[in-house]
């Protein structure tokens, strides 16, 4: 039997949160600035929404937009007051100018958030060489890494699906680097849940998606129990 697909949503503040929660969400990413892709939220909002709902939170570590790590210190810094506040789930992740993973600024994070569960975000999708960065990340700066989030591609799920099956395929041979999880996220549709689905991905995330009218809007319940809805549904059709 199929197990239950985990439906990850963006939320900026207690209200995305508590109608993310009301519309069948598994776990919220939290941002601040989606006009910069999303970074690092205040500490009082992570305050206020995790007084709001009681779904796993995974707070983003980044100070400016693009996938350099700007000032690792001052986000060490942010990691460590966050960690303090009661933050036990992380998504970072930060490139050289080339392409390759700044090993530095990953694993003076991890040391921070000290074994706390983190997911790799949409870097993978600009880097140089996608399998080469995750034998670099399991190899030496990698503690905590449990998630991959991407679209196979940084034009997104419509361009990156075949890299998604592959990668898919490798997670389940338990290749070495292919153990974190694949979270699919990133012009993610609809349309594309069956396809995903059918090749045992089994984790996906929206943000837009649950936003009917935009960022300026706050999540909508119902746009997110649609999600929920074809999710299960897809699991159904799979083990009738």
């Amino acid at each position: 039997m199929s197990k239950r697909a985990l439906l990850e949503v963006i939320a900026l503040g207690p209200q995305d949160a508590v109608a993310a929660q009301a519309g069948g969400a598994d776990r919220l990413e939290l941002v601040t600035d989606m006009a910069a892709d999303g970074l690092t939220p205040p500490r009082a909002t992570f305050a206020a929404i995790r007084a709001a709902v009681d779904l796993p939170l995974r707070v983003m570590l980044r100070a400016t937009d693009g996938f350099a790590a700007g000032d690792p210190a001052a986000l060490c810094e942010e990691a460590a007051a966050l960690r303090a506040e009661g933050a036990e789930e992380f998504v970072l992740g930060f490139l050289t100018p080339d392409g390759r993973p700044d090993l530095e600024a990953v694993a003076a994070l991890a040391e921070v958030i000290d074994g706390c569960r983190w997911t790799f975000h949409r870097a993978i999708d600009r880097a140089a060489d996608r399998e080469a960065l995750r034998k670099e990340l399991a190899g030496t700066a990698g503690a905590g890494l449990d998630t991959y989030l991407t679209a196979g591609d940084a034009r997104g799920v419509e361009a990156g699906l075949p890299v998604l099956l592959a990668e898919q395929a490798r997670t389940a041979a338990a290749e070495p680097g292919y153990a974190p999880r694949i979270l699919v996220g990133g012009g993610l549709g609809l349309g594309h849940l069956p396809a995903l689905r059918a090749a045992g991905l089994d984790a996906f995330h929206i943000g837009g998606a649950a936003r009917p009218d935009g960022w300026s809007a706050p999540v909508d319940a119902a746009a997110v129990r649609e999600w929920r809805e074809a999710l299960d549904g897809v699991a159904v059709q799979r083990i009738s």
